[in-house]
C-alpha cells in the first residue's frame, strides 16, 4: 500500500522527527479530519507499507533520516516556486531548496523525484514573463536530477479566498501560454511537464495529461508492478487521476503559511496546533482523547512481485 504524508501538511518540513519515531515504532494514528473521534491504526511496516510519498517544501530536515526510510519506497514531490516571502513567509530560500532537491536526488534516484512549480497566479509583481524567466532557471538549475516537472493553476477555495483576497484564477489564453512555453522548456531540459488536476487542454502542446501521482509513478519508482485493489482518486476539480493512498497528516498544521494554502484555515489556528504537537505522540496533532473509537487498517502489500525490465 501506499502512504502519503503532503496532502493535509508538510511532514517532512516540521514533522520529520515524528514521522522517524513512528517508524521506529512501526505504527501511526490518524483521526478522521472530518469525524474526529474516528481514529485509525496505520502499520508503517514495510512489509505492508510498498512506499511512504512525500509533498514538501523543505526536505531538509528529513535527510539525515534517509537511512531509516531505506526499507520503502519513497516518492518525493519537492514544491520550488518563484514566490518570496510576501506570498510564502517560512519556505527557506529557494536556492538552498534546490540544493536539497538535488542531494536528495543523489539518495533516492531520479526516478523517485519530481518538481512541483504550483500553484501559478498572475499579478503586477509575478507576471507571465516572469514565470518563464523563473521557470527557465530553475528548469536549468534541476536539470539532470528529475525527470518530470509539475504545474497548477491556483484554485479559489474558500481557504485562499480568506487568506489571499487579491489572488484571481488564471484566465485561458494565459494558461495556453505559460503551458506552452513551460512544456518547451521542460523538455529542453529533459523533463516531462505534467499538468495537475488541469484536464487535457495542454495535452495539445505535448503536456502529459496522465495524472502526476499515478499508479505508474509510483511503480517507475519501485522498479515493480503494483496490484492496486481499487483506484482512489482525487475529485479536486473531477480532473485528477491520482492514486492518493492513506494520509497520515492533519490539517491546519502547515507552518510555511503560504497565503494561496488549500489546506490551512488561518495562521493563528495553525501556531496553536503546532504548540500541541508531541514528536513523541502516535498521533501527528495532540494525543488520545475521551471518546476515541480506534479502526485497525487491513494493509498489505501492493506489489505483485514480477521485476520490471522496462527500467
Amino acid at each position: 500500500m501506499i502512504i502519503q504524508t503532503g496532502m493535509r501538511t508538510d511532514i517532512p518540513a516540521f514533522y520529520s522527527k515524528w514521522l522517524i519515531n513512528r517508524i521506529k515504532e512501526g505504527f501511526v494514528l490518524v483521526r478522521n479530519p472530518y469525524n474526529p473521534m474516528q481514529v485509525t491504526r496505520y502499520s508503517l511496516s514495510p512489509d505492508v507499507v510498498d512506499l511512504i510519498a512525500f509533498c514538501t517544501k523543505n526536505p531538509a530536515p528529513m535527510l539525515p533520516y534517509m537511512e531509516i526510510l531505506k526499507p520503502y519506497g519513497q516518492y518525493w514531490f519537492v514544491t520550488i516556486t518563484p514566490y518570496g516571502k510576501d506570498i510564502e513567509p517560512n519556505v527557506p530560500e529557494k536556492e538552498k531548496v534546490m540544493n536539497d532537491f538535488k542531494r536528495l536526488s543523489d539518495i533516492v534516484g531520479v526516478d523517485s523525484v519530481g518538481w512541483r512549480y504550483d500553484p501559478i497566479f498572475i499579478d503586477d509583481t509575478y507576471s507571465a514573463e516572469r514565470h518563464l524567466e523563473v521557470f527557465e532557471k530553475m528548469a536549468a538549475a534541476l536539470s539532470g536530477y528529475t525527470k518530470s516537472c509539475i504545474i497548477s493553476f491556483i484554485d479559489i477555495y474558500k481557504k485562499v479566498e480568506r487568506n489571499f483576497p487579491e489572488a484571481r484564477a488564471v484566465s485561458k489564453k494565459d494558461r495556453s501560454f505559460l503551458g506552452k512555453e513551460m512544456i518547451r522548456i521542460a523538455k529542453q531540459y529533459g523533463m516531462a511537464l505534467k499538468p495537475c488536476a488541469e484536464g487535457d487542454e495542454l495535452a495539445l502542446y505535448g503536456a502529459d495529461c496522465s495524472g502526476c501521482m499515478t499508479v505508474s509513478t509510483f511503480e517507475t519508482a519501485l522498479h515493480a508492478n503494483l496490484a492496486v485493489p481499487k483506484r482512489k482518486s482525487n475529485q479536486r476539480n473531477g480532473q485528477c487521476a491520482c492514486l492518493l493512498g492513506v494520509d497520515i497528516g492533519a490539517y491546519d498544521t502547515c507552518g510555511h503559511l503560504c497565503r494561496y494554502c488549500y489546506a490551512n484555515t488561518d495562521a493563528v489556528l495553525v501556531k496553536e496546533n503546532m504548540r500541541k504537537h508531541d514528536p513523541s505522540s502516535p498521533f501527528l496533532l495532540g494525543g488520545s482523547m475521551p471518546g476515541d473509537v480506534i479502526h485497525e487498517a487491513q494493509q498489505k502489500s501492493w506489489i505483485d512481485g514480477q521485476m520490471r525490465l522496462d527500467i
